[in-house]
């Protein structure tokens, strides 16, 4: 049994090594996107609490970031809470934002934060979040605000329409307001009002969800217009680098003709 075991472990290495060398001859994508989906199910099929799932799912968050860091991603948006995930039973919700919070206190204090230049940010209705949990994360924002290597986003009481109407309401205003005419408005400006509006690339070039499911749910309905997509039949707490290297992969097979 051990040493099969070792086996396996001996040829996952070698095809992951094969994997990154692959990928590497082509060009990797600046912008990530990843609906981080199957945390309730893993631990459902495990006899474990939901929150079980959510948090193995964060910890899974730690090692992506090192995996981008490597492979020299410029910007990655993670899907992890949705407005319509608010309406989720009260004690879940409670141990996600108790989540959040210590995600926040730990990347604080982590090193790769500030050795590698990643900013971090929070696109949604923060408005949304219990001020305990929202003042968390706003210290995490402001500590990494002039970091401009990698950009993380994390898409927390979000929702694409949200964001859309949001935007719209913005131009509203300023328009009553005589800041710009409605003969101004066209596909740029509205980019400037979208919560992705200072991202130097917030159009992702690929979105991956995982679990199975192949749908992008609400996500970066806007940005998402020319994205690639990739749907893999794993749980996020199972995801592995070469199930990011296998979704680069297909995404350099693709012809991006952007509508041409």
């Amino acid at each position: 049994m051990l040493r099969e075991l070792l086996r396996l472990i001996g040829v996952y290495k070698l095809y992951e090594k094969w994997l990154e060398r692959t990928i590497r001859k082509r060009e990797i994508p600046s912008h990530i996107a990843l609906i981080m989906d199957g945390n309730r199910r893993w631990a459902r099929e495990r006899g474990l609490y939901p929150w079980d799932g959510h948090r193995i799912g964060a910890e899974k968050v730690d090692e992506l970031l090192q995996w981008c860091i490597d492979l020299g991603v410029k910007v990655i948006t993670l899907f992890a809470l949705s407005t319509e995930n608010l309406r989720r039973p009260k004690q879940e919700l409670e141990e996600i934002f108790n989540l959040l919070k210590e995600k926040s206190i730990q990347y604080l204090r982590d090193e790769r934060i500030y050795k590698h230049g990643i900013r971090i940010r929070v696109i949604g209705r923060k408005n949304l979040l219990p001020e305990d949990v929202r003042e968390s994360l706003e210290k995490l924002e402001k500590a990494t605000e002039n970091h401009d290597k990698l950009y993380v986003n994390l898409a927390i009481a979000y929702g694409g329409r949200s964001e859309i109407v949001d935007a719209a309401k913005s131009i509203a205003r300023d328009v009553i307001l005589g800041k710009i005419r409605v003969e101004d408005i066209d596909e740029e400006l509205i980019e400037k009002y979208l919560y992705t509006a200072d991202l130097p690339n917030h159009e992702p070039d690929m979105i991956v969800r995982t679990s199975g499911e192949e749908r992008i749910s609400n996500f970066l309905l806007w940005q998402s217009a020319y994205s690639e997509l990739v749907f893999l039949d794993v749980y996020w707490p199972e995801f592995r680098k070469i199930d990011l290297m296998r979704a680069i992969r297909i995404y350099q097979s693709r012809s991006r003709r952007m509508g041409v």
